[in-house]
């Protein structure tokens, strides 16, 4: 990884390197939202099959059916929360504020999944941590510096997710701790790698300071809303 940093500020107007990183980003991010989107909705299918035998006997359970219902009203919940949230990803509301600790839990949630397929584990050791962050430019730096991380560094490896608050901000510091073990089936990326220059025109866009030691570790100062 390259040297050069962003110091944390006021958020820009983003540039057009950075609405290019922005639309890489999203690209990449598409498998894990669909994923994301259809993990709730696939049981309802299934629920519903079993509800509709059940049905159809002649006498039917009329407990057991309406435990099939109240499952299926507690997918469908679940998967308009899920869908809401992908809306908050590609039209983000940059008045929204969180923590720190509810960011990366987002982001991890998000990404886990598709990351371990690569070969790669996520480990979030953030805690509880008092104050609030800009939501939009939080997730889009994480999430953009994992994928960053793991174009650039082989696994298998563990992506360690630390966390710490100061006077005029969060810290987040990603360092990526190759591990033992067999290699994962390497897949082409759905969409370009991410490049150093992405993450620079992000974080210029969104006020995030942005650094890194030139090896396996990048460090987001995060300024509070």
């Amino acid at each position: 990884m390259p040297s050069p940093s962003v110091a944390p500020g006021s958020p820009a107007v983003p540039s057009p390197q950075a609405e290019a990183a922005r639309y890489a980003l999203i690209r990449r991010l598409a498998p894990s939202m669909r994923h994301h989107l259809v993990v709730n909705l696939q049981p309802i299918g299934m629920i519903y099959e079993v509800m509709e035998r059940r049905l159809r006997a002649p006498t039917p359970d009329l407990a057991h059916v309406q435990d099939s219902a109240g499952k299926i009203n507690g997918f469908a919940k679940a998967a308009l929360a899920s869908s809401l949230d992908v809306i908050g990803w590609l039209a983000p509301d940059d008045t929204a504020t969180t923590t720190l600790e509810e960011v990366v839990r987002e982001c991890a949630a998000l990404l886990a999944t598709s990351l371990s397929f690569r070969g790669y584990a996520l480990r979030n050791q953030v805690s509880a941590l008092p104050g609030a962050i800009r939501r939009s430019g939080a997730r889009t730096l994480l999430t953009a510096t994992l994928i960053h991380c793991t174009d650039h560094l082989p696994a298998p490896a563990d992506l360690v997710i630390t966390g710490d608050t100061g006077d005029s901000g969060a810290q987040l510091t990603i360092e990526v701790r190759p591990t033992e073990g067999e290699h994962p089936f390497s897949s082409e990326p759905n969409y370009r790698k991410l490049a150093w220059v992405d993450l620079h025109a992000l974080a210029l866009a969104d006020g995030i300071g942005v650094e890194t030691n030139g090896t396996q570790a990048v460090r987001l100062r995060l300024p509070w809303a």
